[in-house]
């Protein structure tokens, strides 16, 4: 059984740096692909990104570009998001989550490419 927890979130003021964590169990976590989504009050989950199972491609939506960066430690069966430059548009639930096929290339955006999902971190950034 496959279980991400994800810890991390919390207030910021715009302009600052959070590093949300995304632990994982189960001895296949080096195996698949692993994205970060966000859900704000109101609106649909959104692809935030996503790294491949080996760590070698990542992949962020163009809002985070060059603000949010993706990274893995399989000896640790973890996931990161260091979020920097944090807008209050940036605020939302995040939610860490498995890809659904093992060694998949090139990385699933959409909810539907991922099975296991953590319960989610609070991100708030306040102006």
């Amino acid at each position: 059984q496959v279980q991400l927890v994800e810890s991390g979130g919390g207030l910021v003021q715009t302009g600052g740096s959070l590093r949300l964590s995304c632990a994982a169990s189960g001895r296949t976590f080096r195996n698949y692909a692993m994205g970060w989504f966000r859900q704000a009050p109101g609106s649909e989950r959104e692809f935030v990104g996503a790294i491949s199972w080996s760590g070698a491609t990542t992949h962020t939506t163009d809002s985070v570009k060059d603000r949010f960066t993706i990274s893995r430690d399989s000896a640790k069966s973890t996931v990161y998001l260091q979020m920097n430059s944090l807008k209050p548009e940036d605020t939302a639930v995040y939610y860490c989550a498995r890809d659904r096929v093992a060694f998949r290339v090139p990385l699933g955006t959409t909810p539907g490419a991922y099975e296991h999902w953590g319960q989610g971190t609070q991100v708030t950034v306040s102006s």
